[in-house]
């Protein structure tokens, strides 16, 4: 459907699904997400041929539209969460931090314009063998993200084995003797990897933007296995595909490929904390883990 710009700035009237309210102009259905609503002012049309650019974050453009006048064509927007990544990026060294809400932090991220409609969080149950109140900490944190009615949890599985790994032999300084008479090539050492997690998030990225459930998406990863799922949906798919980094200087392959960057940061994790305790729809109620109110150890950023 062609959008024609209205030929003057007429008085902004009420816009409802199916109303056709003064000088209307359809707006085409990949800015209304299927819904049939008009376009009354030049306002509206500048919102509507903008899409794209406010999702690649254009400051400028989202501040020509006044306060208010495209609350109907938000966004569709869905979050996906490597967790993983985020919490050995992010969390791991910043305990205090763990008790984040993955909804309340993609929405500090996002410009205004994005409605995040669903958060997709990808993650494996840990094991107990190195720490064994950590399987119970991480059902707490998963309890507490479950009662979010916007976020879905999909498992991967966390793999331990003994393995044998090679030893790299220390750089010494002239005159230094290696501290064992005779270095060892080998160690006999536990293996542990989390999979099925990128995959899973490749696969509901592409089913996803196969299905149009969104207009625009949000990938919190740093893994370079991602790139070709999300070149996909830019280029093959013609979607909006960004990346929110939980590193300074993302792999440049993401960089690439995605359609905006945004960089998390220790202060937006801090502004997106689960209250303490949750208390989920049926009542009960969710204590954060003491080992995870120690006090910051890193200035934030």
């Amino acid at each position: 459907m062609r959008l024609s710009r209205p030929s003057h700035k007429s008085s902004l009237g009420r816009v409802r699904d199916g109303a056709k309210v003064g000088k209307e102009k359809p707006l085409p259905p990949a800015c209304t997400g299927g819904h049939d609503i008009v376009l009354v002012t030049i306002e509206d049309y500048i919102c509507c041929i903008t899409r794209l650019q406010r999702a690649a974050g254009s400051r400028a453009v989202w501040e020509l539209i006044p306060s208010g006048l495209c609350f109907w064509c938000r966004m569709r927007t869905i979050v996906y969460v490597d967790g993983f990544n985020l919490y050995y990026r992010l969390l791991k060294s910043r305990p205090h931090l763990k008790w984040v809400n993955p909804l309340a932090l993609a929405k500090e991220i996002l410009k205004p314009p994005n409605n995040v409609i669903k958060v997709r969080y990808f993650t494996a149950r840990v094991s107990g063998r190195l720490d064994p109140d950590a399987p119970a900490r991480q059902q707490l944190y998963l309890d507490a993200i479950a009662g979010v009615p916007e976020i879905e949890i999909h498992f991967g599985s966390f793999l331990e084995k003994p393995k044998y790994a090679g030893l790299v032999k220390p750089k010494l300084a002239p005159g230094d003797k290696l501290p064992f008479l005779r270095w060892p090539d080998v160690a006999y050492v536990w293996k542990t990897e989390e999979k099925g997690s990128d995959v899973a998030l490749a696969s509901y990225l592409l089913l996803d933007a196969f299905q149009n459930n969104f207009d625009v998406a949000a990938v919190l990863s740093n893994d370079s296995d991602l790139v070709e799922p999300i070149r996909i949906a830019t280029q093959i798919l013609e979607k909006s595909v960004g990346l929110l980094s939980p590193v300074p200087s993302p792999t440049p392959q993401l960089q690439e490929t995605a359609s905006f960057i945004r960089h998390v940061r220790v202060s937006d994790i801090a502004k997106a904390q689960f209250p303490n305790p949750v208390i989920l729809p049926g009542g009960k109620t969710i204590s954060k883990p003491e080992s995870w109110t120690e006090p910051p150890t890193t200035t934030p950023i």
